[in-house]
């Protein structure tokens, strides 16, 4: 089943958000190695800075869903304010074998 991942950052941590990239970016490259990542992105304010980020996973059920936003190391870093997690179905323009 599909998740979505909704973060939004705390107020003025774009530095943060810099220096905690990397980790994050190998962090969706293992999920993309395990078939769990469907999409990624960050959400941009009015000045076009990354404020937040939008995460589409596949887990098995909201619990591992759960589990696997926390051991992002967004969060673990004390990056989000806030973290919403939703199931999700992809209806239309869904890339085929999703």
């Amino acid at each position: 089943m599909l998740f979505a991942l909704i973060c939004k950052d705390k107020p003025g941590k774009l530095q943060l958000r810099v220096d905690t990239r990397p980790a994050h970016a190998a962090f969706l490259e293992g999920l993309i190695s395990e078939g769990k990542l469907a999409f990624a992105g960050p959400f941009l304010d009015a000045d076009g800075k990354p404020d937040g980020s939008l995460v589409m996973i596949e887990a098995v059920d909201m619990t591992a869903a759960q589990a696997l936003a926390a051991s992002d190391p967004y969060a673990k870093a004390g990056l989000f304010e806030s973290v919403e997690i939703r199931p999700w179905n992809w209806v239309f323009q869904k890339p085929a074998g999703v």
